[in-house]
């Protein structure tokens, strides 16, 4: 079956033709289908008519809404498809947050698509007849796998169109043709507001195989040290040849980046599972030192915990991502350790215990170890090893979870055991959640947690 908004989109073209204008699959739809990938943004340009005439075509199909009045976009209620009359705009001052639009029905194709960032979002289909109209060469760009811009002048008036570049390029595993970087390089990017450079990030993070692409492209455009300077940091920081044959910290986050994203499909938290990733490894430059010739980076899980909390404050206000990314760089560390060295319950449980979601820990565990690739080796004599000990750490989640879903003592307990509620309470309840841990039953956490504050009250009378 059809889906209803191509069917409605072609509905708006006969009424448009019959008008005496044109209509077409603008942008990113265009740009999917000759790619072969699914997309559910229909977008459409209506060409030669007037805006009262296009509004009164949209009045006869159904409901119509203002979606961007001053950008000449509409739509139809119960509908996702845009509708929008050719446009022009000019920049009037920095960071992506202000322009001046000009809505002109009889601009002409050439000159409507040559307002768009890149060739491969320049292209426009007939929605009638099917002819594709490419001014700028964006199918040729998608068979040589390239990101180039459409023009040197009207570019450089977005800056956000820097990472827009980078993302697409990590999107479909292109790489940004070498004057769309040489244009990027010179480029202002300071002004941009955070959440435009995140929304960026973010496609990247959840969009790509290779989120990798989005941050070895801004390297090349040298436009990493406005937005990411914690990661500009990592070039060149050495590690332990023996532990990280990869080499430098840059190369083994954004190995660990792509790692993740072949698990982000069963994290809690994909994005920020992903962003966890990014950041695990922030604290290196700061405590790697070398101690009779052997390179260590100690507690730099805890010593990049500032810096990550500045860089994620840099780009979102949202709380309790930054609480997520914060607990999961400290803990990065200690799954694969803990298994390394004890087959004893108590740490695993105490480790799972301190995890904001330790699903998610697990994960981001066996991104870092597969995260160690160096020249010639293969997945497999990494993946192979690292099963024994992914084992044991489900083994141990699942009976962390088994433990969690028992009955356990609270706090209306203790008052149906005769105390009343005071100063011993809330450690009383901390000391029988480690009861709890330890896999004791509720009876005798109670037991245990009473005797616990009787002999606390004789310490303090004494």
């Amino acid at each position: 079956m059809e889906d209803k908004n191509i069917t409605m989109a072609r509905a708006v073209a006969a009424a448009v033709h019959k008008a005496g204008g044109r209509t077409y699959y603008v942008g990113g739809c265009v740009r999917d289908r000759l790619l072969g990938r699914e997309t559910k943004d229909i977008d459409i340009e209506v060409h030669g008519i007037p805006p009262a005439a296009l509004e009164a075509i949209l009045q006869s199909l159904g409901e119509p809404m203002t979606m961007g009045a001053s950008f000449g976009i509409m739509g139809l209620r119960h509908y996702e498809l845009d509708i929008a009359m050719p446009r022009s705009e000019q920049a009037t001052g920095r960071g992506h947050r202000d322009f001046a639009v000009f809505v002109d029905p009889f601009l002409g194709e050439e000159k409507a698509a040559r307002r768009r960032d890149f060739t491969i979002n320049a292209m426009m289909e007939d929605v009638l007849t099917g002819e594709l109209l490419d001014f700028f060469g964006g199918r040729e760009d998608i068979a040589r796998r390239r990101i180039r811009h459409v023009d040197d002048n009207s570019f450089g008036e977005d800056p956000l169109r820097v990472f827009r570049a980078a993302q697409f390029a990590a999107r479909f595993d292109f790489s940004v043709a070498p004057e769309t970087t040489a244009i990027s390089a010179g480029m202002q990017v300071d002004a941009l507001a955070g959440e435009r450079v995140m929304g960026e990030l973010e496609k990247a993070l959840q969009k790509a195989e290779r989120p990798s692409v989005f941050f070895r492209e801004l390297r090349k455009m040298e436009q990493l040290s406005v937005w990411f300077p914690e990661l500009e940091a990592l070039i060149g920081v050495e590690q332990s040849p023996d532990h990280h044959p990869e080499g430098d910290v840059w190369t083994h986050s954004l190995q660990v980046l792509d790692e993740a994203a072949r698990l982000r499909g069963q994290a809690c938290q994909p994005l920020w599972f992903m962003l966890s990733a990014l950041c695990h490894d922030m604290g290196k430059p700061a405590v790697t030192e070398k101690r009779n010739g052997v390179i260590h980076a100690y507690a730099h899980e805890t010593e990049g915990l500032p810096l990550v909390q500045t860089f994620l404050h840099r780009l979102t206000g949202e709380v309790k991502l930054v609480e997520y990314v914060l607990n999961m760089t400290r803990l990065h560390m200690e799954p694969n350790m803990i298994a390394g060295q004890t087959d004893r319950i108590g740490p695993y449980m105490k480790l799972y215990d301190r995890s904001v979601c330790p699903e998610d820990l697990l994960l981001l565990a066996k991104a870092d170890n597969m995260g160690r690739l160096g020249p010639g080796m293969e997945r497999r004599t990494l993946a192979g090893p690292y099963e024994k000990t992914e084992a044991k750490l489900r083994s141990m989640l699942d009976l962390y979870h088994e433990r969690m879903a028992r009955p356990y003592l609270m706090g209306r307990d203790l008052i149906l055991a005769g105390l009343e509620p005071g100063e011993w309470f809330a450690p009383a309840l901390a000391y029988a959640h480690k009861l709890r841990l330890a896999g004791l039953s509720k009876e005798e956490q109670l037991r245990q947690t009473l005797a616990y504050i009787r002999k606390e009250e004789r310490e303090k009378s004494k």
